[in-house]
């Protein structure tokens, strides 16, 4: 698994549009509030052009990538947290998830209503900001309650709990996202596992139309410049654009989007933003005439790395035979590589790094 995105905004900004142009899942879409009741779930292999590289020299019989999961929640409206709309039902579907998607509408579109009436990003950007904060404050408040029962009854991990839960409630209490707090130690711990949603990070997604691409428009640059003050990644997409190239041929499709100066396709670019912000990387592995992806955390020892594919290979790792996928595409082959010296034989200390191709040796 990449990592799990979970697709947040308010109704009619295009999330189920986007959501059905990243998975092909055929969510229904219209132009009304709570089109999506019951959250959408989509699993989608991750795009990997060096895993079809690889697989072109060794001929795998079996090609695994890693994939992605996205959960598309019904549209949040402002006051979700108090019990309008639907959406806020469906916040807990999300609060595992790794990363968040925050769609923000930048187009124009008579037959398509917006709940404020007209189209400013960055209000929409504030009112999703707001209720996020106040439903992860309703989870703290939960916690915080039970925490004080315990210690109450003289249990002494429910001290630091508390003080943990009093730094985040401060925060929240400022109008502030919980992502700003940098913990550590037991700490990072507690704060972990609140799941908080304001905790997780996020990245927005401007659903723009063919004029806001052409630069003719001016919400797609107001958000770029809020996305920058708060130092957030901005993809951009054409969710009607999208739908419509789906439809097309892949060459078809290259083409259309060069000319549209959109590099890769919207899974492309929400992968690419997704791995950067949680600082993951991808190696391979070839076992059995099995070609395979994973994604683990940058700075993930090799060790865990092998726990990875399973428990027994971390708990008697001996070693991992690693390349480069640059040297290993130059060399054509593990035995070229080996000749040259560009194999090389790793102990428990190195961390797996972005493209490296590996073999672990280990003993039960």
């Amino acid at each position: 698994m990449g990592f799990r995105c979970g697709i947040v905004g308010l109704p009619n900004v295009g999330k189920s549009t986007l959501f059905n142009a990243i998975t092909a899942a055929g969510a229904e879409v219209a132009s009304y509030r709570f089109c999506t009741i019951d959250p959408n779930i989509g699993i989608v292999p991750v795009p990997d052009k060096r895993l079809e590289n690889i697989a072109k020299l060794i001929h795998p019989k079996k090609m695994i990538p890693t994939t992605l999961e996205f959960f598309d929640i019904a549209g949040l409206v402002k006051g979700a947290s108090k019990g309008e709309g639907l959406g806020n039902q469906f916040l807990d579907h999300i609060r595992n998830v790794d990363a968040i998607a925050h769609t923000v509408r930048c187009f124009e579109n008579e037959n398509v209503a917006h709940d404020f009436g007209s189209i400013d990003p960055i209000r929409d950007i504030e009112v999703i900001q707001t209720e996020l904060i106040l439903s992860d404050l309703q989870t703290l408040e939960r916690r915080k309650t039970k925490a004080e029962k315990m210690h109450r009854v003289g249990a002494k991990e429910a001290s630091l709990e508390l003080e943990v839960y009093q730094e985040v409630q401060t925060v929240l209490n400022q109008g502030k996202s919980a992502r700003i707090l940098h913990m550590t130690g037991e700490k990072k711990t507690i704060f972990s596992d609140l799941h908080l949603l304001t905790g997780k990070p996020v990245f927005y997604v401007a659903n723009v139309d063919q004029k806001e691409l052409r630069g003719e428009g001016s919400c797609l640059k107001a958000m770029i410049e809020w996305a920058q003050k708060e130092e957030s990644k901005v993809v951009i997409i054409c969710g009607d654009l999208e739908a419509e190239l789906a439809e097309l041929e892949e060459k078809e499709r290259e083409e259309f989007r060069k000319e549209l100066g959109l590099g890769g396709s919207s899974l492309e670019r929400l992968v690419q933003v997704g791995y950067e912000i949680l600082s993951l990387v991808t190696f391979y592995t070839t076992v059995s005439s099995e070609l395979k992806a994973w994604t683990v955390s940058k700075g993930t020892p090799s060790p865990k790395a092998a726990g990875k594919i399973h428990s027994d290979m971390e708990r008697g790792f001996i070693r991992a035979e690693v390349i480069s996928f640059s040297d290993f595409m130059s060399c054509g082959s593990d035995h070229v590589a080996r000749e040259k010296g560009l194999l090389r034989s790793e102990g428990k200390d190195y961390l797996i790094r972005d493209g490296d191709i590996v073999h672990f040796r280990f003993h039960v």
